[in-house]
């Protein structure tokens, strides 16, 4: 039997002291009311949500938010991931934006992503945009380098930062990055 040293013992409680700081933080949060506001800069639409409350999404918000999100070019509403909601909640906690996102994009049908294909470059042929996975947006009043910079951080998912287009690709999938470079 290995008996522990005093360093492991420290150390060992210090992590301990550690989680249990963040313990009522994390449980904060699971109970915090997350709410976010949009304008879909396409369809002139705004929109204030309150979408998470009491430790459950709110179902007539989220049906809100798709109906919002959804492929404006062919009016299809889909299901968007909840979890894409709370990566926007955090992401504008950190940038300390208090503004309504710019939404380029948000659901897009296999039609509509099928024509940008051919129409533009950079577009997925199997774009997480067609699993309610992914939304391409601004935050006023945070430089849309700093926003995709902080998206990166995160490592929550994918981010794609445009520079001419002015717009971060926000995702759900694996944590990876591409489109024009950043400054660290």
């Amino acid at each position: 039997m290995r008996i522990p040293t005093r360093r492991h013992f420290l150390r060992n409680m210090g992590l301990m002291a550690a989680a249990l700081a963040r313990a009522p933080a994390i449980l904060a949060a699971s109970d915090a009311r997350r709410q976010l506001d949009f304008v879909h800069t396409h369809t002139g639409e705004r929109l204030s949500a309150l979408y998470f409350e009491s430790g459950a999404y709110v179902p007539q918000a989220m049906a809100m938010v798709n109906q919002l999100l959804r492929d404006f070019r062919t009016e299809t509403v889909y299901p968007i991931e909840p979890q894409l909601l709370d990566q926007l909640h955090a992401l504008q906690a950190l940038a300390g934006g208090t503004e309504a996102f710019q939404v380029i994009c948000g659901y897009r049908s296999p039609v509509t992503n099928a024509w940008l294909r051919r129409h533009s470059g950079g577009v997925a042929e199997h774009s997480l945009h067609m699993q309610g996975r992914a939304i391409d947006v601004r935050l006023p009043g945070c430089a849309t380098a700093q926003l995709a910079l902080l998206a990166q951080r995160e490592r929550r998912g994918g981010v794609g930062y445009y520079r001419v287009s002015d717009f971060v690709h926000l995702d759900t999938g694996e944590a990876r990055r591409w489109g024009d470079p950043l400054s660290a």
